[in-house]
């Protein structure tokens, strides 16, 4: 395997900031909703603070993902980390078009097979055979990486 970094998407500091706090603020203000003004029902209430704790959770779950990146080498996108993404070899085909169902200012590889799920919310998703790239990364680097990713491809089957 070949260990030199063709590409890097991380996400910068005022994007992660803001996306950090819009999610905080919203758990925050579904929990003081429930308690400050309760709803007649104690299922709505209980309804509140489990929304309210859910996008805290998801708040830090993407604390925590965002404070990483995503490395494209030749052989394979991993994290910073080191978890290995998706190998080059499997990619069979990138989507990127405006209209492709795909994370903000990223794009989604088609893969041969399918991989086990896997979510660093506000960086990069696995589901099945598609993988994600993007979120509250900048669209330059997304773009980069993308053009990087269809030149390995194209000189892959150029190879075949």
């Amino acid at each position: 395997m070949t260990d030199e970094v063709l590409a890097r998407v991380r996400a910068t500091p005022a994007r992660r900031v803001i996306a950090l706090a819009m999610i905080y603020a919203l758990g925050g203000i579904l929990v003081y909703l429930a308690f400050a003004t309760p709803p007649q029902s104690l299922g709505w209430q209980a309804f509140l603070v489990a929304a309210g704790v859910a996008a805290l959770w998801l708040a830090e779950r993407m604390r925590r993902a965002t404070a990483g990146e995503v490395l494209l080498t030749r052989d394979a996108l991993t994290d910073g980390e080191g978890e290995v993404l998706c190998l080059m070899e499997d990619v069979v085909g990138i989507d990127r078009g405006m209209f492709a169902f795909k994370p903000s200012n990223g794009f989604v590889l088609r893969l041969a097979a399918p991989a086990p799920r896997r979510w660093a919310p506000g960086l990069w998703w696995r589901l099945g055979r598609r993988v994600g790239i993007g979120g509250v990364v900048p669209s330059g680097q997304g773009k980069f990486m993308a053009e990087m990713i269809a030149q390995l491809l194209v000189q892959r089957d150029g190879d075949r």
